[in-house]
């Protein structure tokens, strides 16, 4: 039986302003915002569990082939290492890109950070259609040393996951895969696409993966609407 869980306005309650001065419309208005914040947390531990809970998810039949940091063409089973998961984030990178996009770069910087801690209980791995000396370039650059950048060969991969444009643009995808014996099984990936996205916002996920939204989902000015991040900031 699971637990039973107090009421998220009545644990609101005991709360208390750090610092004192506030008015009674402030504190009834945060308190109110706290329930919902509770709620919102045990909202995302349920997505969680129901995520776990995914049955198996197809084999992949296709023989994708990939270039590690060695030179060496490997396998999608390769890029497991040791673990039995394997977290895949494809950046927009490609061949006809001078400069990656800002975003994926964003975004990577952030789990740059946490890449050793990750790599601990999974495998993490970056793909892109560069070659692997240019993606490695580029980390030099912004002083990456914990993540693994890997091509793909040949555009297969990209253009089954709907990623790869007519014009060799492409987007990014988060997929995750399980090991399951000497086959590969998809668990999960992103399928949030951008016809998904609500009126007014750019297509993301929920919870939102990137660490630059939600800090500046906790302030008042927000996200804003006519600012992106950039490479360089001079």
């Amino acid at each position: 039986m699971p637990a039973t869980l107090k009421p998220a306005a009545e644990m609101a309650r005991n709360a208390k302003t750090p610092f004192p001065g506030a008015s009674a419309a402030y504190e009834e208005a945060r308190r109110a915002l706290l329930a919902e914040e509770i709620e919102f947390r045990r909202h995302m531990s349920r997505l969680t569990e129901q995520r776990r809970a995914l049955p198996p998810g197809p084999v992949i039949a296709k023989n994708y082939r990939f270039q590690d940091e060695q030179g060496s063409e490997v396998g999608l089973i390769d890029l497991f290492g040791d673990k039995q998961t394997l977290v895949a984030y494809f950046w927009m990178y490609g061949p006809q890109r001078e400069r990656p996009c800002p975003m994926c770069t964003n975004w990577l910087g952030a789990v740059h950070g946490n890449a050793a801690d990750i790599k601990q209980r999974v495998a993490l791995k970056v793909l892109g259609r560069s070659s692997v000396e240019r993606q490695l370039a580029f980390a030099q650059e912004r002083g990456w040393r914990d993540l693994n950048f890997v091509q793909t060969v040949g555009d297969d991969y990209a253009r089954d996951l709907g990623i790869l444009m007519p014009d060799g643009s492409e987007y990014p995808a988060l997929t995750i895969f399980r090991r399951d014996g000497d086959k590969v099984r998809l668990f999960w990936a992103s399928e949030m696409a951008r016809e998904m996205a609500d009126p007014g916002q750019d297509p993301r996920d929920a919870p939102d993966i990137a660490a630059l939204w939600s800090i500046l989902d906790l302030t008042p000015e927000g996200r804003g609407t006519d600012w992106y991040p950039r490479l360089r900031y001079d």
